[in-house]
């Protein structure tokens, strides 16, 4: 076995998710090496909790979506829900053969999905200890523009950063953000303001996902005011999105464009929160640079933010209820057109660099340094 993967388990149960003796973990993996799970119970077992495994196929799961019926899915998320209110931890891997195996599941059915679903996602996200992450293969090697072997290397080394360390350099910007009442966005195409008085920071240094890097709140939700264009492709159930523009008027998408305009509005369509924002957010893992339209790498990107529509977390409540959380990504580094974020009208962060020194500690350089 490859001791990265054991590495990696260990990090993930004994750090991440800190699971302690006799607790309960799901451990759901799709499209993963059968390595990956013997890793992981081994490391489950060896602190003694009690792991449960649950093995997917993305074209199991497709065929699946395309022929079931609402009272299909909906039994499905009953038996899921009650099985996971029995878990303490939660521990996601997902790989994929074809990062676009759902785009021609019928909108109808990802909507039906997402919604009878929600319920199961929420207990998930805030009942349990949770942390989700991608594995590596050739598929998302091509994505990245890298070689396989390269590719392994690059994420073994995001994954497997110096969390402590990042966490100890982020308290500058948790306390800055905590006393905040004003952000500022400007970029080519971004010209946005919002508060997020009253919302605490929260920092994401090695447990919910992995890669990490970031700190997040919430905008106060009626508080969004301008225009945002994300300048990373995303995908979203299956579709590919790009050159997304945002028009908010008193916290409300109130135009939305994209290469998929019609797809896109009918998610934010999916209910009144899809049209709100529940997640403002930077992103500071120093080993990610460049994006994969992979969401739990990209919205780790050194010297991005995310802006994110839909529901709120509960630990950075804001008010938004919506059955989606669509992480959208603005990268501001002088390569991909740079950007400026004042804080209360002080300028904080330029051209993707932290520019005050309480800061400074998180810019890539400090924080590989500290590894």
């Amino acid at each position: 076995m490859d001791p990265r993967i054991v590495q990696l388990a260990e990090m993930l149960v004994r750090d991440a998710l800190a699971l302690q003796k006799n607790e309960n973990i799901l451990i759901e993996l799709t499209d993963t090496p059968d390595d990956v799970a013997v890793a992981l119970v081994r490391a489950v077992s060896q602190v003694g909790a009690k792991p449960y495994v649950t093995l997917h196929r993305n074209a199991v799961n497709r065929i699946l979506l395309m022929n079931s019926t609402d009272e299909q899915l909906k039994l499905s998320a009953e038996h899921d829900l009650q099985f996971m209110k029995q878990m303490q931890a939660y521990l996601a891997i997902r790989g994929s053969d074809n990062s676009v195996e759902l785009s021609d599941v019928p909108d109808k059915r990802s909507l039906a999905n997402r919604t009878i679903r929600n319920p199961v996602l929420n207990w998930r996200i805030n009942k349990t200890r949770w942390c989700v992450l991608r594995w590596p293969n050739p598929s998302m090697a091509q994505g990245a523009g890298m070689s396989t072997e390269a590719f392994e290397d690059f994420y073994f080394q995001a994954c497997l950063a110096d969390y402590p360390a990042m966490r100890r350099a982020a308290q500058g910007l948790i306390d800055l953000m905590n006393k905040t009442d004003k952000v500022h966005l400007k970029a080519p195409g971004t010209d946005l303001t919002f508060s997020i008085r009253g919302i605490p920071a929260v920092p994401c240094c090695g447990t919910m996902n992995i890669p990490d890097g970031e700190v997040y709140t919430a905008p106060v939700r009626d508080s969004v005011n301008g225009v945002i264009t994300y300048n990373t492709p995303t995908l979203y159930e299956g579709k590919r999105f790009e050159n997304i523009r945002l028009v908010f008027k008193n916290g409300k998408i109130v135009e939305a464009t994209s290469s998929n305009t019609k797809a896109m509005n009918a998610i934010f369509d999916t209910d009144e929160g899809a049209r709100y924002v529940g997640e403002f957010s930077f992103g500071f893992n120093p080993f990610v640079h460049h994006p994969m339209c992979d969401i739990l790498f990209d919205e780790k990107i050194s010297g991005s933010i995310h802006f994110t529509p839909g529901k709120c977390y509960e630990d950075a409540p804001n008010g938004n209820v919506s059955a989606i959380h669509w992480d959208l990504v603005l990268i501001m580094t002088p390569e991909y057109g740079g950007g400026e974020i004042y804080l209360d009208d002080r300028l904080v962060r330029k051209d993707g660099r932290f520019v005050i020194p309480e800061l400074e500690p998180l810019n890539p350089e400090n924080l590989m340094a500290k590894k």
